[in-house]
């Protein structure tokens, strides 16, 4: 029925969630900070060092599950500083070029774990 998802090519749980669960055809991830999997710290100092680890990580995530970007359908995106909203789109642009794009919904927040500037969530189906 749920399909728990463990990988090393995304940073692990600080809490007491899953990476990533599947159900069915559908993959529901975790929110990807800009954690180096390997290292455990923090990747880059400025919204587009970040936004790339971020993004990378949901690719780790995605890959465990069997998916990639293509099947992402919807994503969530928590900013620190909506300032950064131009900047954090241009790194997002590179890893959602082809259409249809997943709908989106990106807003900014008091605060995000570990003090990053950026938290990416995604939903995907596989056909």
């Amino acid at each position: 029925m749920f399909k728990q998802i463990v990988t090393k090519d995304a940073p692990a749980a600080i809490g007491p969630y899953s990476q990533g669960i599947v159900v069915g055809n559908v993959f529901y991830a975790s929110g990807a900070i800009p954690v180096d999997p390997a290292t455990g710290d923090i990747k880059g100092t400025t919204i587009e060092e970040q936004a790339e680890q971020s993004m990378k990580n949901v690719g780790g995530l995605l890959k465990a599950a069997g998916m990639d970007y293509a099947n992402v359908v919807k994503t969530t995106c928590f900013l620190a500083d909506m300032g950064d909203f131009a900047k954090f789109n241009e790194v997002y642009a590179k890893y959602f070029s082809a259409d249809p794009k997943p709908a989106r919904s990106c807003v900014a927040v008091k605060t995000i774990p570990k003090g990053c500037l950026c938290e990416v969530e995604v939903l995907a189906i596989k056909e």
